[in-house]
Parts: structure tokens; C-alpha cells; sequence
């Protein structure tokens, strides 16, 4: 009388013997997922899928299974009295109902089990901010579309509670037993969708979706140095669940608008000041924009073009510390245009003081005078 010799349990799902349960059932799925015989095309393929594909079940059953798996692992496949893997093979209609769900579902159209609590979605509100507004921060009142709860029925649907009876597709269980080849399955019952219960009056104010479109009005503190391309969570502001599911949470997304004096570098506040070539030579005070107002500006003598001057603690504020950025003061040097013919004679004569020469205009002088200052 021929045997058949039993391939080890562990090698079969690809598994150490120190493998941890999770890691079984890891290996497990990736093994059903390779040999399942509805996946298969070719009849001899099917044949020896379904082969393999029962001999993981069996390997499953016995490695996940605390009890079982400490007998194989000191008796083999004896393991008791009846041994692993009798004449009537393994029981597949018993506790591989959650991990099927989760490996097939899509296969067979849904996860078995009463319909889950549902998270809301996320949501994005663009918010557009002025610049003094992102520097200075601010109390920002919001108005966001969002699916709610619906508070006539309190999330049921149903306009009352003896609005609903039990699913007649599934009698009230949320599932339906379907048999596929070899083993048995559940599935989500279509009907109710899983609920268990279906309603025959809806809610009048939501129509029987559990929750309600509407406008949701709230108030958004903005700190003070928010830049663009930052975003503020509002936990569990977003879209309310379904059956019970926690509500999304809300993001608000920054976009600063440009200022027509003022540019930002971090937390620096850069702006343009022009002076005539007069008080960049010989120094002096001109008047300069802040974001806190108009403030008075030394010039020190011989400021060349582009020369930056900094104004200590006058730029925005930082999100991370407490001490503000600075405002940088980039100066213009504005050449003059249109003189007089006395302005003329007096650049002339600094000209030639300053060893440059002057045949008369357009023979580069105004460019030997700026080069003066550099």
C-alpha cells in the first residue's frame, strides 16, 4: 500500500518555525492569492492549483490555531489521536471567514460582516491671505460645504426606529453564504449592504444617506508669520462618517497675495528705497515704509546701489520662536535725468575735479559719474 508523505506545514506557507502569527497569516495570503483555483485559467493549472491551494488551508489551519500548532510542532502530522489533515481534509467553512473577506474581497464582491463604521472624508479649504494679514495672523471665519450627520434620525436613516426590519436577502445576519469550489464563504449581503436591517420609511431630511449637505460656518485662528504653501488640521472637521465612523479632519491651505512694497525672504521683509546720488555720496536721513509704519533711516556716506541696510526685529514673525525676522532695506541709487544746464556745468566741473573729462553730451559722462559711486 503506497503513503503519501505530508510536505512540512512551515514549508509549505514559506514560514520559519519561529514565525509570529501575523507572519503566518501573512504567508498564508500571499499563498492563497497565487494558487486560488478560480484565478486560474488552464484546466490542468486549476487542477494542480486546487492542490496546492488546499494544502495551504490545511497548513493555515493547523499553524493558526495555538493549540494545534504546539501539538505539530511536537508530534509532526500525527499530532493526536486523529492526526492533521484526516480522510475528510480540512473544515474550510469554519474560522477563515475573516481572513477570506480580507484576501478575496474584491474577487467575490465584498468583505463578509455588518456594514463598518466609515470615516468622513478630509477636506481642503483654500484660504487667500493679505500680506500684513499672514504677517500680523488673524481670526478667520470659514464657511465649509460638508456631508453631516443627519440630527433628524441621528444617523439611522430611517424616520423612526420601528422604520426598519430585518433584510429578507440575508435575514438580519448582514451576509450571505456562498459556496466557491471546495470551501464556503460569506459575503457582504447586497440588499442592505451589510447593515443587517433595511429601511422601509427614510429619514424626509436626508433620505435615508444617514447625513445631510449643508454649509458649515467656523472660526480658524491664523498665527501670526503663516507663508504660502503652509497648511492648518482642523482635526475631525472634515466630513462626518457614516455607521458610526469618526469625521475626517479639515486642512486649510495658505495662499498669500503680493504686496505692491513689501517682499518676504523667511521671516525677513525685504523693500526697495530710492535715493538721489547726492545723499548716497555725502549720507544723511530719508523716510522708509514699514509694515508698523513710517520710520526715519540713516544713510551712511558713500551708500553704494544695491547696499542693504537692516532694521532689527521689523520683519515677520516666526512660527517657531519668539523673536521676529528683520526688515532689510535694499537702496536704489536714482541717477538724474533732465538737467539744467547749471547742473550740468556743476557735474562737469566735479567730473573734472575727480580726473574724469567732458566733451559735451553723449560722450559718457553721467556713466563716468556713476561709476563714481561704486
Amino acid at each position: 500500500m503506497s503513503t503519501v508523505t505530508k510536505r512540512d506545514y512551515y514549508a509549505v506557507l514559506g514560514v520559519g518555525r519561529e514565525a509570529s502569527d501575523d507572519e503566518i497569516k501573512k504567508a498564508f495570503r500571499k499563498v492563497a492569492r497565487q494558487y486560488h483555483p478560480d484565478l486560474q485559467t488552464d484546466s490542468k493549472d486549476k487542477k494542480k492549483s486546487e492542490e496546492k491551494f488546499k494544502e495551504a488551508n490545511e497548513a493555515y489551519e493547523v499553524l493558526s490555531d495555538q493549540e494545534s500548532r504546539k501539538r505539530y510542532d511536537m508530534f509532526g502530522h500525527a499530532g493526536g489521536p486523529q492526526g492533521f489533515g484526516g480522510a475528510g481534509g480540512p473544515d474550510f467553512s469554519g474560522n477563515f471567514g475573516d481572513i477570506f473577506g480580507d484576501i478575496f474581497g474584491d474577487f467575490f464582491g465584498g468583505r463578509g460582516g455588518r456594514e463598518r463604521p466609515q470615516q468622513g472624508n478630509d477636506l481642503q479649504y483654500n484660504l487667500g491671505l493679505s500680506f500684513e494679514e499672514a504677517v500680523d495672523g488673524k481670526e478667520a471665519k470659514l464657511k465649509i460645504p460638508r456631508w453631516e450627520g443627519c440630527e433628524t434620525c441621528r444617523g439611522t436613516g430611517a424616520k423612526s426606529s420601528s422604520d426598519t426590519k430585518p433584510c429578507p436577502g440575508c435575514h438580519g445576519t448582514g451576509q450571505i453564504r456562498l459556496q466557491q469550489g471546495f470551501f464556503s464563504i460569506n459575503r457582504t449581503c447586497g440588499q442592505c449592504q451589510g447593515a443587517g436591517q433595511v429601511i422601509t420609511e427614510p429619514c424626509p431630511a436626508c433620505h435615508g444617506r444617514q447625513r445631510v449637505y449643508r454649509e458649515h460656518t467656523l472660526s480658524v485662528t491664523i498665527p501670526a508669520g503663516i507663508e504660502t504653501g503652509m497648511r492648518l488640521r482642523l482635526a475631525h472637521e472634515g466630513e462626518h462618517g457614516v455607521n458610526g465612523g469618526p469625521p475626517g479632519d479639515l486642512y486649510v491651505a495658505v495662499t498669500v497675495k503680493p504686496h505692491p512694497v513689501f517682499t518676504r525672504k523667511g521671516n525677513d521683509v525685504v523693500v526697495e528705497l530710492s535715493i538721489d546720488m547726492v545723499t548716497a555720496a555725502l549720507g544723511g536721513k530719508v523716510e522708509v515704509q514699514t509694515l508698523k509704519g513710517a520710520t526715519s533711516v540713516k544713510i551712511p556716506e558713500g551708500t553704494q546701489h544695491d547696499r542693504i541696510l537692516r532694521l532689527k526685529g521689523l520683519g515677520a514673525p516666526s512660527l517657531k520662536r519668539r523673536a521676529a525676522g528683520d526688515q532689510l532695506v535694499r537702496i536704489k541709487v536714482a541717477v538724474p535725468t533732465n538737467l539744467s544746464a547749471r547742473q550740468r556745468e556743476l557735474l562737469a566741473a566735479f567730473a573734472k575735479e575727480r580726473g574724469a573729462s567732458s566733451n559735451g553730451p553723449g560722450d559718457g559722462l553721467f556713466e563716468k559719474v556713476k561709476t563714481i559711486f561704486e
